[in-house]
């Protein structure tokens, strides 16, 4: 039995750097096929992906939104 994977909380810096870094990954996703699936398997990873949800909808200035279950978060483009 292999022992579980303990996870380190990211500081607010890494969080601040972690929205700004995968903001632009994320917003160049949307724009070349119109959906970005991650994992997140954590609820700090699915607020991390929400917040860069929200960080590309206002880079973008049209609405994105993200879907999470549990294992993975989708952000996309909203209705206009």
């Amino acid at each position: 039995m292999e022992p579980a994977v303990r996870r380190t909380p990211l500081d607010t810096d890494e969080k601040v750097r972690a929205i700004s870094s995968f903001s632009t990954l994320v917003a160049r996703h949307l724009a070349e096929s119109g959906r970005f699936r991650v994992s997140a398997d954590t609820p700090e990873m699915v607020e991390l992906f929400q917040n860069v949800a929200r960080n590309v909808g206002d880079v973008l200035g049209r609405p994105v939104v993200s879907y999470a279950n549990g294992r993975y978060i989708v952000i996309t483009y909203g209705e206009e």
